[in-house]
Formats: structure tokens, sequence, C-alpha cells
């Protein structure tokens, strides 16, 4: 056999052994070739026959080669058993090479690899659409049908009025108008629009700050409370004329929109509106018959209250944590998608610096294991600095990371869950969560291989956008698994953060660590599965080619095989993978 050494492209570069055979250099002895020299300048010759017979006949042949510098290989035979078809071989890829010119695209030649090329391209149409309606088809879905869904937004109706003292001794008018008409919203055939549940005060015991409270704790998505003296202030102000009567202070309706700013704006709010209004309709009807039949009503002393005459209920709203900063809508939305590409694309940009420790340049590779610690350790270290300046740029453009906790019964703006620590943990979220992120695109990719890794990078975006950006209550309940999955809990921790809302950044972290254990753990198979993929691609590759590729200390080799000769065996499986 012959050996040539190859180049990292894979083709052949300087012989090894052949050097030995012919040694072939201009007159001046400026350039020739010697073992791990410079290739020589290719020259037009017809055979190393013809060369050798013409410079016998002076001191160079007709190429201006000296035959002093030609050594016969056939002296070479008797050591090395060479045939004749190897050294025609070498001089063959001495010779000089016609450049390819290329044929039409109807060529008879070009008739096979068209049949080949079609079939492929509607193979991969095929599989973009079918994978492209799928993945669309996750994110159109957690719409679907939503006005179905949103009796699980689940709205909490408590009536107080007169039934705590030392207001429980008067005949209450505005709670039990509320109630009915909420009852009437449950008995008609028309569709609910929210989950109204009229609630009994002793499950509060009591307490209309505890309504806020269960509110705050996401008992309920919103809920509508009737103070226990709505109706004594009412009836107190048309008998003794009290021109300070405030009729917000009868009914309050209690919100939370940083919980999910979309849904309460676009869901539930409006619905929120209708019943309120329909409300006043009916209760300011009730109430006006009132004053006009009731004659222990005097004129001159309504006079002296007209707040209490007209509209004498108005409902008051009360955001408890109002999603008022809208610089952190970026931070909660588009820029975690961001997060998300940086980490795929890591892998591109790590994967040269990882492949010099595998690179035969002289010296041997590094050891498997120790190469799957340096590039797991080296991609966190990444993420680690990504998700620090993702936090960096989120602090300086605004978002509030600064603010003191509020009290969860009163209405607290620029309010975060741990003061002025609220930064270190908004990184440290965000740095578990590129790495629950991160590590599942540096499996996924390895298994896949470059052609693949673009729709899993469709896939991941999608997934965790539709579970994560929208309240899961409005979703299908086939989006259950969307509870699951990291980027869901990375926005509903930075939430909490941001807007001092209930914390559950225990289980966020905890799913997050689990993500990240889970793809630390895939992480060798995934490594083992790529080098196998590599290793199975280039046996394909050889065997098509006729050649073998022996790996050594000082690079790797191609063995160019004689007529006849099987193809050397190679390791397959985990074992190429080592």
């Amino acid at each position: 056999m012959t050996v040539r050494s190859l180049d990292m492209q894979g083709r052949a570069n300087t012989p090894l052994d052949v050097s030995r055979l012919l040694i072939a250099g201009r007159a001046n002895g400026s350039e020739k070739t010697t073992v791990g020299g410079p290739r020589p300048t290719r020259y037009r010759r017809p055979s190393y026959q013809s060369s050798r017979s013409q410079g016998s006949h002076g001191s160079q042949g007709q190429c201006g080669v000296s035959n002093q510098n030609i050594v016969n290989p056939h002296d070479y035979d008797s050591v090395n058993e060479y045939k004749q078809q190897d050294y025609d071989r070498v001089l063959n890829e001495r010779q000089y090479e016609q450049p390819h010119q290329g044929v039409g695209f109807w060529h008879p030649t070009m008739k096979k690899l068209r049949g080949h090329v079609f079939k492929s391209w509607i193979r991969t149409i095929v599989i973009l659409t079918a994978f492209l309606f799928a993945a669309l088809s996750l994110h159109f879905g957690v719409f679907y049908n939503v006005n179905n869904h949103l009796r699980f937004l689940e709205v909490h109706i408590v009536d107080f009025d007169s039934q705590v003292p030392p207001y429980d001794n008067v005949t209450a008018l505005v709670g039990p108008v509320l109630t009915n008409l909420t009852r009437q919203i449950h008995s008609s055939s028309i569709q609910q629009p929210l989950g109204y549940r009229i609630v009994p005060p002793s499950e509060y015991n009591f307490d209309p700050n505890a309504v806020r409270r269960g509110v705050y704790n996401w008992d309920a998505w919103a809920a509508i409370v009737v103070n226990p003296n709505a109706t004594t202030m009412l009836l107190d102000a048309v008998t003794k004329g009290n021109a300070s009567y405030d009729p917000t202070g009868a009914v309050q309706y209690i919100i939370q929109t940083a919980r999910q700013e979309t849904t309460t704006y676009n869901y539930i709010l409006p619905q929120l509106e209708i019943l309120l209004s329909q409300f006043s309709s009916q209760f300011g009807s009730m109430w006006t018959k009132m004053l006009l039949t009731n004659n222990s009503f005097s004129p001159m002393v309504l006079a002296e209250a007209p707040a209490a005459v007209n509209p004498a209920i108005v409902p008051l709203k009360i955001d408890l944590r109002p999603f008022d900063s809208w610089v952190a809508t970026p931070a909660l939305t588009i820029g975690l998608i961001y997060l998300i590409i940086v980490a795929f694309f890591s892998t591109s940009f790590l994967s040269p610096i990882h492949n010099k420790y595998v690179q035969l340049q002289g010296r041997p590779p590094l050891r498997f294991w120790q190469l799957i610690i340096w590039r797991w350790l080296a991609t966190v270290t990444l993420y680690l600095f990504v998700s620090l300046t993702y936090s960096l740029v989120s602090l300086a453009f605004g978002v509030p990371l600064w603010g003191d906790p509020g009290s969860a019964t009163e209405v607290i703006t620029n309010a975060t869950s741990y003061g002025r620590g609220s930064f270190i943990v908004y990184w440290i979220v965000h740095f578990i969560g590129m790495m629950a992120l991160g590590l599942a695109c540096e499996n996924a990719i390895m298994v896949l291989g470059p052609r693949w890794m673009a729709l899993w990078l469709i896939f991941w975006i999608t997934t965790n956008v539709s579970t994560a950006f929208y309240s899961l209550e409005l979703a299908p309940a086939f989006y259950g698994w969307g509870r699951a999955w990291p980027l869901h809990h990375v926005v509903q921790a930075s939430r909490q953060i941001i807007f001092d809302l209930k914390s559950e950044l225990r289980l966020n972290l905890g799913v997050l660590i689990a993500w990240t254990v889970i793809n630390t753990a895939l992480f060798p198979l995934c490594d083992f599965c790529m080098r196998w993929r590599i290793e199975h691609e280039r046996r394909k590759e050889l065997e098509s080619r006729d050649q073998n590729i022996v790996r050594a200390t000082e690079g790797e080799h191609e063995l160019l095989s004689k007529e006849g000769e099987m193809q050397a065996k190679t390791r397959k499986g985990l074992m190429s993978a080592i």
C-alpha cells in the first residue's frame, strides 16, 4: 500500500513513504520533496518511464527535471514488494489534471443524479411542511376555543353587607343585588363569561382584607367585595344629609394585573366591567324607586347628600400589584427568546474550540471523559456571563429590581420581592434557566446533527413560548405539560421578583434544577451518540472512495487499497465513539 497523510479537509497531502520512491525537484534545487516538507510544484509528465528514458540522454529531461534527483523505484521492490499499479497510482496523481467541464441540467450523465436530488427535495419539503404544521398548531392551539375556557378564570363574589357587627342590625340592600345578578348569570342559558363563584363571608373569616390576601395568593384571579357597611352608610347619608358620603366605599373589585397583564386586560377587566355595569343599573333603578316612593326621606335632606342619591354606588377598582413598569415587558417576553437562541447557537460558537482537543496535530487527543467535563464547564460558564449580561441590560433600562416588598392587602407600585437583593436572585433565576434551556439544546444538537438542529430550535421556542407567555388556564387541557417546561418557570419567577407577587420560587428553581440535572446526566450519552454518528458517516464516505483512514499521533493517514484488497475493519458503535 501507499500511505498518504490527510489534511483536516480529507484531501491528500504530502506522501510519507513515497519520498523514497520519487524525489523530484527543479534543477537549481529551489523546491524538493522531503518527508513532512512542502509539496513540489506539479508538472506535466506522461509517465515515470518516459521521464526516465528522456533523462538518460542528458543531464535534464524534457520537463527540466534532473535525472540525478530521480531514484529508481525498482530498487525498493525487494524490501516493500510494491507493484507497478502502486507506482502508477502515485505518478498519475502527480500529473496535470484537466479541470472539470460543466454539463447541462438535462445531460444524460445527470439523469441518475436528477432523480436522487428530486427525491431528496420532495422528502425535505414534506418533512418541513409537516413539522411546521405541527409546530404552528401547538402555538395557535393555546387560543383555541378560548371563550369556553374563561370559566376557569375564577372570580369570587363576597357579600359582607350587614353581616359583620356592628352593621348586622340593618337589612342589606346592596349585597343582595350583586349576588342575585350572579345567580341569574349561572342559571341563564347564556355561556358564563368568567368563573364567578359566590363565596360566603365565613370562608374569609368575615374579613374583607382576607379577600385581598386571597387574590394576592392566587386563590382567585379577581374578587368583588361588598363592604359590611355598604347599606348602613348609604341609608345614613340620605337620612342625615351626609354631604361627605363617598359612593366608591361600598363595592370594590380587586385584581392583580402583574400576575398576567394580557389575561387581565383582555379577558378579566372587560367582563368585570360588564357585570358591574349591570349591577349599577339594577341597583340604581331600585334605589331611585325606593327614594321616590318612601315619604320618610325628606327632599331637603336628600339635597344635602347628592352623591347618595345618584350614583349612590360606584364600584372601586383596587389593583394590588399593577403592571405599571412597561419596560419589564421585553424582559418577560421577547427577551427570554433571545436567551434560548443564544443558548442554542453557543454550540456553534464553542465547537471549534472544543474540537482542538481531539485534532491530531503531533500529539494524542484529550481523554474522552475529560473532554466531556471541559465541554460542560465551558458551556455553563458561558451561560453564567450571558445571564449576567441579560440581567444588567434589564437593570440598565429601568426594570425595577430595587424596591422594597409591600403588604399583600395594599396597593403597591415598584415593589420587589427581595429589595436590593432582587437583582442577585433575578440573575440566579436566569442562569439556572439558561442551563435548563441550553443543555437541552446541546443534547439535541449532538443527537440530531447539523441537518435537523434547526427543527429542534423551532420546536423548543414554540413549545416554551406557548406555555410561558400566556395563561394556561385559558389553554386546552392538553397543554398541562407546559407547567413543567423550563421557560414557564423562568417567566413566573421573574414576575414574582419584579412585582412582588406570591412567591413560588422554590417550585420554579426546583423544576429548573431538575431539567439541568437530567440534561447533565444525558450529556455524555449524547456526546457518545454524536461521535458514533460522525464515525458512521466517515465510514460510509470511505467505502464510497475505496480508502481507509488510520489515526496516528502525527495525524490521520489515508491507506490506498490494492486491487481486490478488502476494506480495513473499523470498530463500530460506542467503541468507535470512544
